[in-house]
């Protein structure tokens, strides 16, 4: 409701919506009243007063479809801003979708580095109980204290992303940047399947391929509106009211008056303004014909590609489900190996061991991430 972009495409359509309605009115005569008044005196004779109230009327016969293309015209062109509002309107949701989606994302991957970096304070505790017995060396307790202060320096940048992105989402939504209430990762419901074949009747609702085609049809008119100015113009106007002038003589009280004129223009010769209008019209309207044909492809190309970014996202997790199994079962054994004491080379592969875990779970999470973005690409591509 506060999204700046959304409100600013409100306004568009109520633009459109007023040359609609001045298109329409173009049908109906144009009527205007025009007082007029004089008073005049010859060689100080008394002043004499003239007076006129009459009401002015002018229509134009609309034969060969000037104000028909115009009207429709503007018809299109508002079903055009429509469509533009509603593109706003699905970018929006899916820009606030994704952010949403980003701040689950940086939260979960928070929670796993935080909890690894107290494992690693945990093991840098017992590498220095050890080292205290001499079992381990002065190295080794350098490098578990490294890489617990690695892993702790890492937080900061992730709590900043964090606030950055809320700081983001607030500002989109048109409020004051505060914190955003939200779920958690794991609770985010997935469709279970993706269809791959997508009917044409559905990327004809994109709202892009809906202002094309508009875009197309006024241009359309805009041809056939050049067009009819090679044709004559008909108007008929009028007067009707009150004056005290006949002529040359003062009528007082005044007299009704009333005269009705027709007028023919037909245009001869304008240095070729109405072919350059015609010409550019027509080409107007073979461009809008290749926009139209490239928004269609475009459409069909993205939901190919949100398609294909679902079903590579979750062939990713699948594996890499197998791979943060693997890395636990490996952490637990060094961490077992580390626990004895039985070798200095030990606490290296714990490290090892840890650090590759923690990129797993990190890419684990970017890999969630990627499936929830590519069912938001979807709803954009499929406009909506």
């Amino acid at each position: 409701k506060q999204n700046t972009d959304l409100l600013s495409a409100a306004q568009n359509v109520k633009a459109a919506e007023a040359s609609l309605m001045s298109a329409r009115l173009a049908y109906a005569p144009s009527i205007g009243l025009s007082p007029q008044g004089t008073i005049s005196s010859f060689d100080k004779n008394a002043a004499t007063k003239t007076y006129s109230l009459p009401v002015t009327a002018s229509w134009q016969v609309d034969l060969f479809g000037q104000l028909l293309n115009s009207k429709r015209n503007a018809q299109v062109t508002l079903k055009q801003t429509k469509a533009y509002r509603q593109a706003v309107q699905t970018q929006v949701i899916a820009n606030i979708a994704n952010m949403y989606y980003t701040l689950l994302m940086l939260d979960r991957q928070l929670e796993i580095t935080q909890a690894t970096a107290e494992v690693l304070k945990r093991n840098a505790e017992t590498v220095q109980a050890l080292s205290e017995r001499s079992t381990y060396t002065s190295a080794a307790l350098a490098q578990s204290k490294a890489a617990y202060a690695q892993v702790v320096a890492s937080i900061p940048d992730i709590e900043q992303s964090i606030r950055e992105t809320e700081n983001a989402l607030s500002t989109f939504l048109g409020e004051a940047p505060h914190a955003i209430k939200r779920g958690v990762l794991e609770a985010q419901v997935l469709p279970t399947e993706l269809s791959a074949g997508i009917p044409l009747q559905l990327l004809s609702n994109r709202p892009d391929v809906k202002a094309a085609e508009m875009a197309l049809a006024g241009t359309y008119y805009n041809a056939n509106e050049a067009r009819a100015a090679f044709y004559p113009s008909i108007s008929i106007s009028g007067t009707y009211g009150w004056t005290n002038q006949a002529g040359n003589t003062i009528i007082n009280p005044g007299k009704m008056i009333a005269s009705a004129i027709g007028s023919l223009t037909q245009p001869l010769f304008y240095r070729g303004a109405n072919i350059a209008r015609l010409k550019i019209a027509k080409a107007q309207q073979a461009e809008a014909m290749l926009s139209f044909e490239q928004a269609i492809l475009n459409a069909g190309a993205d939901v190919s590609d949100a398609l294909s970014l679902y079903q590579s996202a979750e062939d990713k997790r699948i594996q890499r489900v197998k791979q943060i199994n693997s890395l636990e079962k490996s952490v637990e054994y060094t961490q077992e190996l580390l626990t004895l004491g039985t070798s200095n080379t030990n606490y290296l592969e714990v490290l090892t061991a840890q650090q590759s875990l923690l990129n797993a779970q990190l890419s684990g999470i970017s890999d969630e991430f990627q499936r929830l973005q590519a069912v938001v690409n979807l709803y954009h591509a499929l406009g909506g």
